[in-house]
């Protein structure tokens, strides 16, 4: 008898259903606001990937009533410019979240960069104040791309708690965080990278499989356990031979489909579930910040 192939874990309609319940809280606390919530995407240069991925964003701050202050800087943009624009935004008090579109170019430091964001309109969650909450299991705002895979698994009814859970990518972005969420959420987390000795051997012991390192099809069918669920962050442009070009994730999803149980397609998974992580903190800072002045 042949393999039923995998139920998919869709991030889509998970995001346009979350999306849809943020547009009424906004449409609800706008009016004791004043202002709708307000999100500026810093980007720099001329990445297509980085553009296309802002575009997204603003897009989705549109359908759910979300005001765009978005900036685009030449790749030429010095630390001292960048870093000044988002100080101006830390106190532009129609800004509740401010992300910078990673990754920057080589002149920029990345890291003096985000920490110059304040916290509470930390947006991406990776302000070292945001990271140290994280790790205390404190209330805060948390990584997007980490956020909605956890989302995405509870939506699913998958639970956690006692399962091997195994990340393959050590980013501070994704893997980290996420190994720490995991454990929140009582699973045990192994996170393997490039240096990890037999990359198969851990990954075949993962009840939770979560791939994302940027390599298209890494993750192969004699690499998971059967009945795994499998989470696939990879968000790779490749071209085919006839130069038709297409987007694939760290999984060979074909042929890993056939032997777990759970699978997020590429594209279609984990990537609508990060902007809606963005739009759900920036619209718990504006919240917040609702609540402070009607307590004021």
């Amino acid at each position: 008898m042949p393999t039923p192939s995998a139920q998919l874990l869709d991030g889509k309609a998970l995001a346009l259903k979350m999306q849809q319940v943020l547009a009424q809280q906004i449409q609800q606390q706008q009016p004791q606001q004043g202002r709708p919530p307000g999100l500026a995407v810093l980007m720099v240069g001329n990445n297509p990937a980085s553009a296309a991925y802002v575009r997204n964003k603003e897009r989705a701050c549109e359908r759910v009533g979300i005001a765009s202050f978005g900036q685009h800087f030449p790749e030429s943009v010095s630390q001292a410019e960048l870093i000044a624009a988002i100080h101006q935004l830390n106190a532009d008090p129609r800004v509740d979240g401010i992300l910078v579109q990673l990754p920057l170019p080589s002149h920029l430091d990345a890291t003096a960069v985000l920490y110059a964001i304040t916290p509470r309109k930390d947006a991406d969650g990776l302000h070292p104040e945001n990271l140290g909450r994280l790790v205390r299991g404190e209330p805060g705002l948390r990584s997007c791309t980490p956020a909605g895979i956890m989302e995405l698994l509870s939506a699913y009814n998958i639970p956690l708690a006692g399962l091997q859970a195994v990340v393959v990518g050590r980013s501070i972005l994704v893997g980290k965080p996420l190994a720490l969420m995991l454990l929140e959420a009582n699973a045990t987390p192994v996170i393997a990278h490039s240096r990890s000795q037999d990359l198969a051997a851990l990954t075949r012991q993962a009840d939770v499989l979560v791939a994302a390192v940027g390599q298209p099809g890494l993750i192969t069918a004699e690499m998971v356990k059967p009945g795994a669920v499998v989470i696939d962050v990879g968000i790779n442009r490749v071209e085919d031979a006839g130069g038709k070009a297409s987007v694939v994730g760290d999984v060979d999803f074909e042929g890993v489909r056939s032997r777990c149980d759970w699978i997020t397609p590429v594209p279609g998974g984990v990537g609508p579930m990060t902007v809606t992580m963005l739009l759900y903190n920036t619209v718990l800072t504006y919240s917040e910040q609702s609540k402070a002045s009607y307590n004021g």
